[in-house]
This record gives C-alpha cells, structure tokens and sequence, in this order.
C-alpha cells in the first residue's frame, strides 16, 4: 500500500525525522489558505499522486508555460493560481504512463534553503535477505540516470536485524554521504529513527528524494514515498487508515475484496491461472506469441466458486480485454470448482470476447465435462503452449 507524500512526511516526523513545515489541501481556496499560514516568502506547491517524477510532470490539460507537478510559488496569491491550475486536472510522469494520474489534492510547503540534495532509501534487499539502506550523493529528480550511467556513486548497507543501525554503521552512511558538521550530527540521528520507522510500521520501501542540507548547515526530509507491506496492514489500524482508494485501480480494489492476487496490466488478453509462477509463466507465453497480458490474477490453491467468479467477473469488466485465457494445473486447487466458477460468472455477465480454457489435474474430466456440455463457445486447449497460441490467435482474429 502507498501513501501520499503529506502522510508519509507526517509519519516520519512522529519518529523525530526533520520535515517542513506544509498543509494537504483539496481547493485552490484552502491553498491559499494554508500559504498564508506558512512562514514564507517562498513556497511549494506540490501534486500528490501515487507516482515519482512530479516535477518533470507535465499536465495534458495545459499550455507548455503551466508545467510541473511541483511548483515554486513567490505570493500567496501565485499559490492560489498555481492551485487552481494544477487540481482536478491530469499529470502524466514517466511512472504513470500515458494515462496520468489526476490531482486531487496539494500539498503546501514552506520553500527551504537548499545547498545540496542526497538521496537515501531503505528497502527489504532480496539477496540478502536483509533490511538495506541505499545512499547516494546525487539526489534529485535524476537519480535514475545516476543509478544507469554512475553507479558507483550509490551505495548499499545491509543492517543485521538483531542489532539495528549502530554507531558505527551511521557513521559509514554519514561517509557515504559525505557529511560534515551540524549535517553529521543530524545523520547519527536520523538514521537509526528512519530504520525504525521502516521496521516498526512494516514498510517495504522509504525513499527519501531529496534529503537535502540547508544553508545552515542541518539535514530536512525533502520529499518523502512510503510503501507498506499489504499483508502486515492489519498490524497497523493507523495506516490503514491513509490509504487513498482514489489512487488504486477499480478492478484491484474489487480484487481485494475477495483475497485475489491481482495487477491490472496494459494488454489485451484476460489471465486467469492458480499459482504465481504459472501466472507469470502464462504472461511470458501470451508476451512470445506477440500478444500482451491484461492482468496477473492468481485465484490461489483453494479458491471456491464464488472466488473464481469474482475472478472471472473482475477480468470481464476490463474494457480493453479482447479474450480470456484460463490455466488452472489442478493440486489443491480442483479444475471441476474452476468449470463452475467460470461457467456461473458467464451466465451473470455474458461473453463476449474469445475464451479458451486449459485445465489439468485434479477432477480434470469432471471440470472438461462441465464445460463441454455448456452452451459456452469456448476453445479448448491441450497444455499452454497450445492455449497461448489459440487465445492470441483469437483476438488477432476478433
């Protein structure tokens, strides 16, 4: 789950993270508001949408002279303006896609005197199996060409859970980072306090970009993305609580609803598999046969009829799907229970796209039977290679 970057700023500075002084706001009115509550001359106005990239952002709605998903405001009143400029209108960023994200909320920030900008992460490090912290001398909105064509520049410190971030370890990422000073000080605190926070709410990523040092010479969290662990949420009422539906796909929020693994994709073809690894088995078949998947959705091992409906159901109510693909390999997860599902979701909301069905396993015959006798148009498959080829060809032919 992601928050916006007001709540994440807002969480951190409960664990003594050093943050500006800013307000969330719905209105081009509360932003105004809200700047004249600021100390000022100079203010930021921000965009808060699930996405990176704000700042090179550019709104499809407007001139090429109204640009940025964050703005540098010198008045109250060019709040105000900026405001009602940037709300209710769409901000495409390289990690949203052509699609954009609609703002609909801003947040008010005081400016800062920035010297330089730093860029720190913490992130659960597959390799190792451990909590790693991610530090770079180069912050900014370029990181990612950092990371691409200078990747010395970024480092990387695994953190032993046992002990959490000692002296000596903040000491290393105050090196990393090259600070001196008030700066340094500031480092042998924050550090150990954002590994906290990581851990104690349950995080899956804290990025922090910029963390920059002010002309005085102290560190200030800049900007500020949090992701959590989903499975860990029922832990945490209070971040729950921040989730923003409006920043979630539709068909994903349905999803978990009924406990289903599912990513809405930009592809043509419905899947609908038991298993992770098939499921992403099944996509790179669909993608070898020049076709792109629509969805990753795992209905699991033991899914009941009711769930593999929803399934079916969730799948049907994606516009750009032009066929469906089922690939259930039955263990635990029975084909008959799966001929049922699907056969009871057709009957709820119709077909009308090409669906070409591949079962093995478990009750095989009696799910094959099912289908078979139905009034359904469906294509039978042998194994995935045949059903990735009868399903792309299908579409291709729709």
């Amino acid at each position: 789950m992601n928050i916006h970057e007001h709540q994440a700023k807002a969480l951190l500075k409960e664990f003594g993270a050093p943050v500006a002084r800013g307000v969330a706001v719905f209105s081009p009115d509360e932003a105004a508001e809200a700047a004249g509550s600021l100390p000022g001359p100079v203010y930021v106005v921000k965009s808060q949408i699930h996405a990176g990239g704000r700042g090179k952002g550019r709104f499809r709605e407007l001139p090429d002279d109204a640009q940025g998903g964050v703005r540098l405001a010198r008045s109250v009143e060019e709040v105000g303006e900026f405001a009602r400029e940037m709300l209710g209108n769409t901000l495409v960023t390289k990690q949203t896609g052509e699609a954009g994200k609609q703002v609909n909320r801003l947040y008010i920030e005081d400016g800062a005197d920035i010297k330089s900008e730093l860029y720190l992460s913490i992130l659960v490090n597959r390799e190792t199996g451990k909590t790693s912290f991610v530090v770079s001398t180069e912050g900014g909105m370029d990181i990612e060409a950092v990371a691409e064509e200078t990747p010395h520049r970024i480092h990387t410190m695994d953190i032993d859970p046992d002990r959490g971030v000692t002296g000596e370890e903040a000491l290393r990422l105050c090196k990393a980072l090259e600070l001196e000073g008030e700066a340094k000080e500031d480092g042998m605190e924050l550090f150990p306090r954002l590994y906290d926070a990581f851990v104690s709410k349950d995080m899956s990523l804290l990025e922090i970009n910029p963390l920059v040092i002010l002309g005085n010479g102290h560190l200030l969290v800049l900007d500020a993305k949090i992701s959590f662990d989903d499975n860990a949420l029922f832990r945490h009422p209070d971040v729950e609580a921040l989730r923003d539906l409006g920043e979630e796909d539709e068909k994903e929020i349905e999803a978990g609803k009924h406990d289903l693994a599912y990513i809405a994709l930009d592809g043509s073809i419905g899947c609908m598999v038991n298993g992770a690894g098939l499921a992403m088995a099944t996509m790179d078949i669909i993608k070898l046969y020049g076709e792109q998947p629509a969805n990753f959705l795992d209905v699991g091992g033991g899914a009941s009829v009711e769930k593999v409906t929803a399934a079916f159901k969730i799948i049907t109510s994606d516009s750009s799907v032009k066929g469906i693909l089922v690939n259930i390999f039955g263990g635990i997860m029975r084909c008959d229970v799966i001929a049922e599902g699907v056969l009871q979701a057709v009957e709820e909301v119709g077909l009308n796209v090409p669906l070409v069905v591949r079962l093995e396993g478990t009750k095989v015959a009696e799910g094959k039977k099912l289908i078979d006798e139905s009034d359904l148009d469906v294509i039978s498959a042998n194994d995935l290679d045949d059903a990735a080829q009868k399903i792309v060809a299908a579409v291709r032919a729709g």
